[in-house]
This record gives structure tokens, sequence and C-alpha cells, in this order.
């Protein structure tokens, strides 16, 4: 049996001149999501032609850590 990890892909579109302030709530959200059960890992990219754009890449050990746990958390 093969051990398969998901990805969640979210592209974030934060309003220009707030990025600053996205970027620090990130910095805060980030220790959350990490305690989440099936976490495995996260980037946050930001684009460079548009630096108001954001991709977020999450590996969860499987898709109902994410769909179930993460987005069913209180936290």
């Amino acid at each position: 049996m093969t051990n398969k990890m998901i990805l969640e892909v979210a592209i974030l579109n934060v309003i220009p001149g707030s990025e600053n302030d996205f970027l620090s709530a990130f910095s805060k959200a980030q220790h959350i999501i990490s305690k989440m059960t099936g976490y495995i890992s996260h980037q946050l990219k930001r684009c460079l032609e548009n630096s108001s754009r954001f991709i977020l890449l999450v590996e969860w050990q499987k898709l109902e850590d994410h769909t179930e746990g993460f987005r069913g958390s209180a936290a």
C-alpha cells in the first residue's frame, strides 16, 4: 500500500496595499495550521508579476485532514 499525501493549493488575492497586513496575519495563522492533525508542511509564495497575489501550498496526510479536520476546526 502506498501512502499518498494530499496537496491543497489556494490562490490568495489580497487587497492591494494590504499585503504587509496579510503577511503579518499569515505569520500567526501558520502556527495554527501547523498544529492540525494530518498536517505535513506548507509554503506561501508571492507572485512576482502581481505582488498582491499569493499561492499557498499545504500538504496533508489525507483529504479528511483538510476537509473535515482543518475546515471544521474552531481554531
